[in-house]
């Protein structure tokens, strides 16, 4: 990757500026966010603002995966076909990418701290609600909501990563991937327990309590200070940036807090403007891409496994002696999960952080773009490699891997989108952002569910092909966020104009 030049280096960038000269009284030293952020440091408020934010990832993932073991219960329940058992996932990810857009903009009017409350307070009370759904329609309705809740939690990234020093980001972001892999592994593991013996709607109540805890904490966590000065808030964001200052027991800059303030705030066509046009679409068709790829991974895994089976024994698949009943031959066959199911379940799921020490030394040794290139393309090979005749141990060996690379694509894309914008647009572009992930996750179902019945093969090659055009796109990523410093935005007419600070990574 290039490198700035060394001129350019702990310098304001002057690229585009052209706010009005805001002179400080002669004599008088000012400082910006940015420079407070990493005078600070590293210390005691951010292990507990990772803790905290990291633990939205816990809630998200338990909601989220929630689905995919409670599925057999409903069908059985309500005696579902096929397509009604996907439309569940589809509509959850339906109001996860609706909600996504609007709480995007909300957050960058109105605060990220404040959304992230609403929206933990809005997924855990329809959630609840869930639990004593009396009909498939009202379950599916309810699951929606919750799924518009869930999108919220994003401002919990959004706010670790304007408090992150620059240097930090690259570490600190990807290791919040074992806080969703705490949820994945809480939700499957009560699974066991809870659906054989008090039933799925017990589940879905035990689900919603760390969502609910996570809310009497969080009056620890402050509102991002860059979204304070963004608002022209000054006097808020010094209360912030000391008070951080004091936890960490480090010294805050000298001068007064100075700052570009930008008025106008999460303007949509700011994200389509020609600065950041191409940017912006190709982040899209990443987030794409990569959802489409991790969801068609873990609602395929009983497909694949079932025919893994096939090919190690060279028999068809052994059915339960004496299980000849109308029931067993319906589309709607009960079939739940056994201990057999959840260990599977368990084993895929531990390797989405197998790859997270080489994930984080390529986000910061090879950079955002080429890391992101790199495991998509293998991501595209491993889809690949599952049409191998194999044995039942070596295609769990593959679907682990899979795991391992599209969680490896989720965190190297998570920290790219928080880091490309500036402070006035970034909530705005993790929320378009998510409302496209949500979108290869709605399209998942029909490729890695049905597609996949009719053409083995061919379900895998839209996977791989998809995964290949993600790669190419990250590759050709206009700017590369290795190493620099979070932008802020000018006052200015017409689109923003941004300035940043460049360090050493």
């Amino acid at each position: 990757m290039a490198t700035a030049p060394k001129e350019a280096e702990n310098a304001i960038s002057l690229e585009e500026i052209h706010m009005e000269k805001q002179e400080p009284p002669k004599g008088q030293q000012t400082f910006t966010v940015e420079e407070a952020v990493e005078t600070i440091g590293f210390g005691m408020f951010h292990i507990m603002l990772f803790l905290i934010m990291g633990s939205t990832g816990v809630a998200e993932a338990m909601e989220i995966m929630l689905i995919a073991v409670v599925s057999p219960l409903i069908r059985c329940e309500w005696q579902l076909q096929d397509w009604q058992v996907a439309l569940v996932t589809t509509m959850v990810f339906f109001g996860y990418m609706v909600f996504s857009i609007a709480l995007g903009l909300l957050a960058d009017r109105y605060g990220r701290w404040k959304i992230l409350l609403l929206s933990f307070l809005w997924a855990a009370y329809f959630s609840l609600l869930t639990s004593f759904a009396p009909s498939y329609i009202w379950f599916v309705f309810l699951r929606a909501m919750v799924g518009g809740g869930v999108s919220g939690h994003a401002q919990g990234l959004i706010i670790k990563t304007e408090f992150l020093p620059t240097k930090y980001r690259g570490y600190m972001l990807p290791l919040s991937q074992v806080f969703w892999l705490a949820g994945s592994l809480l939700i499957i593991g009560l699974a066991s327990v809870v659906n054989p013996t008090i039933g799925w709607r017990w589940l879905i109540r035990i689900a919603s309590i760390p969502g609910i805890l996570l809310i009497l904490v969080f009056k620890f966590i402050p509102e991002s200070a860059r979204y304070n000065i963004s608002t022209g808030n000054v006097a808020a964001a010094m209360a912030t940036l000391r008070r951080i200052a004091k936890m960490n027991r480090a010294v805050m800059p000298e001068g007064v807090l100075r700052e570009p303030t930008k008025e106008r705030r999460g303007r949509f066509k700011d994200l389509i403007h020609p600065k950041y046009l191409r940017t912006t679409l190709q982040i899209w068709i990443i987030w794409f891409g990569i959802a489409f790829a991790y969801y068609s991974v873990i609602l395929a895994s009983a497909e694949l496994l079932e025919r893994d089976i096939v090919c190690g024994s060279a028999a068809p698949p052994v059915q339960d002696p004496g299980d000849d009943s109308e029931e067993s031959r319906s589309p709607c066959h009960c079939h739940l999960f056994g201990p057999a199911a959840y260990q599977t379940m368990i084993i895929s799921t531990v390797g989405e952080i197998a790859l997270n020490p080489l994930n984080i030394l390529g986000i910061n040794f090879l950079g955002r773009r080429l890391s992101l290139c790199i495991t998509m393309g293998c991501t595209a090979l491993f889809f690949l490699l599952l049409n191998i005749c194999t044995s039942s141990t070596g295609m769990i060996g593959f679907l682990f891997m899979l795991r391992a690379l599209v969680s490896a694509n989720f965190n190297t894309i998570y920290i790219y989108t928080a880091e490309v914008y500036p402070t006035t647009m970034r909530a705005l572009g993790m929320g378009t952002s998510g409302s496209l992930c949500r979108v290869g996750a709605m399209v998942a179902p029909f490729i890695s569910q049905v597609l996949m019945r009719a053409s083995f093969l061919g379900a895998l090659c839209v996977s791989a092909s998809v995964c290949v055009v993600c790669a190419i796109s990250a590759f050709t990523l206009p700017i590369e966020t290795k190493g620099r410093a979070l932008q802020v935005c000018t006052t200015t007419p017409g689109p923003p104009v941004c300035i940043y600070m460049l360090f050493r990574n």
